[in-house]
């Protein structure tokens, strides 16, 4: 009994049918992350209010989504709307499922970064005269973006693999194409590796762009080396105005 098939391991990690489905499970990722990122933006606003009209069901959208598995909420959404009349498809299902899902999260995530800021700069840029609008874009974002771009990009990562769950309701990414391609041909073991490598490819490319989306939100906190290097010359050169004083 042959266990390992190398010439299908090789045919299949070339295959267009499960190359369509990676590319497939990109455009869901980067579809869901964007719609999250605003939706989970609006969360955060509104979970910040004072208000409790406002901030009451924010916390309950973060509370239910959270706390429900998304394989619930995909199925509910897939086969619950047909019966109020709203009928999907399943590539509508999925991206609603996903972004609704990933909000939630993104939602604290943001919450996190933007009382991160202290209070003491927006007060100092309001005593100046700055617009609301100025504080937001200029003092708030900036900075809260450095606590942001770390725990958003693990997000990314873990969607890229979490979209295999919409294969349930029969989405043809990466993962339900390779368990169709798995009941045609029966190469278990050889299909499977070809999608975990795709997985691993794919999230290994995202790690290079998060490296360099967090250098870069954090280049203008960074110290020059330079100073630092000269610090201590510049230093033993200044007078000792305290010996000089006494």
């Amino acid at each position: 009994m042959q266990i390992w098939n190398w010439h299908g391991f090789f045919i299949y990690l070339t295959n267009r049918y499960i190359f369509e489905g990676a590319v497939t499970t990109l455009w869901l990722t980067a579809f869901s992350i964007c719609a999250g990122f605003v939706l989970g933006g609006a969360l955060a606003l509104m979970k910040r209010s004072r208000h409790q009209i406002v901030s009451l069901p924010a916390r309950f959208y973060v509370w239910f989504f959270r706390g429900t598995p998304l394989l619930v909420q995909l199925i509910v959404i897939y086969t619950g709307l047909p019966k109020f009349g709203i009928r999907l498809d399943v590539v509508t299902c999925s991206l609603i499922g996903l972004s609704l899902n990933e909000a939630a999260y993104l939602a604290e995530i943001i919450r996190a970064g933007l009382n991160a800021v202290p209070p003491g700069q927006i007060a100092a840029a309001r005593a100046l005269g700055f617009e609301e609008r100025q504080i937001a874009w200029r003092i708030t974002f900036p900075q809260a973006m450095r606590i942001i771009v770390p725990p958003l990009g693990n997000s990314v990562n873990g969607l890229l693999k979490t979209t295999s769950v919409t294969s349930v309701i029969s989405m043809e990414e990466l993962l339900r194409r390779t368990q169709l391609l798995v009941q045609e041909h029966f190469m278990v073991l050889e299909l499977f590796s070809v999608s975990a490598l795709y997985y691993l490819a794919m999230t290994s490319a995202w790690d290079m762009v998060q490296r360099r989306l967090e250098h870069y939100v954090n280049k203008p906190y960074a110290r020059p080396t330079s100073s630092r290097a000269n610090a201590p010359a510049n230093a033993q050169a200044l007078p000792d105005i305290g010996q000089d004083a006494r």
